[in-house]
């Protein structure tokens, strides 16, 4: 009987466990014009801690070195008592990240986006004593070259919410860098200025967890800036909007919110925040992500993978398309990027003699070795198979004298946004500002796509 009820116990533990809903809260915190936001951002990091919870601060290069200039040592060290991350060197002075990588290709494109945004980090681990967390985007000013800087600079998570990429609307892996991003329906927020709209947020609160548990568990986040306590508009909306540049000498400061609209605001955020504790949520922050992650690098039998190539290529759970490919050709499972530009097939064969098709597949195996990335196209001869009739047509492979050619379709692009002017969408891009460019890197990075699947 004892043996019994110590099975169950065990079983309930492992039931409530894989049930649980993890809550991140952080703030973009950016505004380094406004003094008003530094003392914003003080007391959102002491009336969270006296709540016993700790958020991420996303923080701006030139904010934090804003703060070091005027002094503000108390911000500094109430800041660091949470978890802090990167918000991007000076986020909207033009030009932001979207607009100097949209005609960059994947490595020139990391390289700029290591040389602008760089010192912002380096100066974040100088004031704060720590590498940052995560990265976010400065509005909706994305580009997939970041990740393999991000990957440089030591920064494993990227948390933020936008429309580019994303995946179940839960955590997932792109380019070997943790995404919790494009969460949806689960990236919830209190309304600051409608105090009768809070109980209808912290409902939907409770339902969105309630819908977590009921599927084994996930993530949901929320997010404000502190300027959003003491401003009635945005910073830089004033004074870089639609790309203009404004000298610093000619900043103007946002309109501010008068005293009881601020208090009104950190009433409503703060009840928030207390109803979202009461529903059993582990808060955690941009540092805990990567502990509380399975790896992303997991074995996979070659028949499972050649059977699902077969099907589609496609994103598999927790196997990317690039983790199927591997598997087939005999490669050790581990992070790869997926091919820097988009080649179509010259191979109009409808077969591959064994020797042939043998060597390209040696081919493509060096080409990975040597890069850490997916070739765009594997030579057969002086004839090619793009990416995606390769991976169908070694997934094909049924062994004989000849290797059937087949053409692959590349389904996991649709976890790609597909319009490239509602997918950068922000106040301080230029008017009808789109970046097709960089959807299109997008959608090869996609191979690398996969979910992020919680311990």
């Amino acid at each position: 009987m004892r043996a019994l009820l110590l099975l169950f116990w065990s079983a309930a533990l492992l039931a409530a466990a894989d049930r649980e809903v993890y809550w991140a809260l952080w703030f973009d915190t950016e505004d380094y014009i406004a003094p008003e936001a530094d003392d914003a951002a003080l007391r959102l990091a002491v009336e969270l801690e006296k709540l016993d919870v700790r958020a991420t601060f996303k923080i701006v290069g030139e904010k934090a070195r804003v703060l070091e200039q005027r002094g503000r040592r108390d911000v500094i060290r109430a800041l660091a008592r949470h978890d802090i991350g990167y918000h991007a060197e000076n986020h909207s002075i033009p030009p932001p990240p979207a607009m100097y990588l949209r005609l960059l290709g994947m490595d020139e494109g990391a390289v700029e986006f290591e040389r602008r945004e760089g010192q912002g980090v380096r100066d974040l681990q100088r004031i704060f004593g720590v590498t940052p967390s995560c990265y976010g985007q400065p509005g909706s000013s994305w580009g997939p070259q970041s990740n393999i800087a991000l990957r440089r600079l030591g920064i494993p998570v990227y948390m933020d919410e936008g429309s580019q990429v994303g995946l179940d609307n839960q955590p997932f892996w792109f380019m070997g860098v943790l995404h919790v991003f494009r969460l949806g329906p689960y990236a919830l927020r209190a309304n600051l200025d409608e105090e009768g709209k809070l109980e209808d947020a912290k409902r939907l609160f409770s339902e969105r967890v309630a819908e977590l548990k009921r599927r084994g568990g996930g993530v949901l986040h929320t997010y404000y800036h502190p300027t959003e306590f003491v401003a009635t508009a945005f910073w830089d909306g004033v004074n870089f909007p639609r790309g203009r540049y404004t000298p610093p000498g000619d900043y103007r400061p946002p309109p501010l919110r008068s005293r009881e609209s601020s208090e009104r605001a950190y009433r409503i955020f703060l009840d928030f925040v207390r109803h979202a504790k009461s529903t059993g949520v582990r808060i955690v922050t941009g540092r805990d992500w990567p502990q509380l992650m399975e790896s992303p690098v997991r074995p996979l039998e070659a028949g499972q993978a050649k059977r699902w190539l077969r099907e589609a290529i496609d994103v598999r759970g927790a196997y990317a398309a690039a983790d199927q490919l591997l598997a087939v050709l005999g490669i050790s499972p581990r992070l790869v990027d997926g091919p820097a530009q988009r080649v179509a097939s010259t191979l109009r064969a409808p077969a591959l003699p064994r020797h042939l098709f043998e060597r390209g597949k040696q081919d493509a195996t060096g080409y990975l070795e040597r890069h850490g990335r997916l070739p765009s196209h594997v030579w057969f001869g002086a004839e090619c198979l793009s990416l995606a009739d390769f991976a169908a047509t070694a997934a094909g492979d049924e062994g004989g004298a000849e290797v059937r050619v087949r053409r692959g379709v590349l389904a996991f692009e649709r976890f790609i946004a597909a319009d490239p002017r509602k997918a950068f969408t922000w106040a301080i891009h230029p008017e009808n500002f789109e970046a097709p460019e960089l959807l299109e890197l997008g959608r090869l990075q996609a191979w690398t796509l996969k979910a992020a699947r919680l311990k």
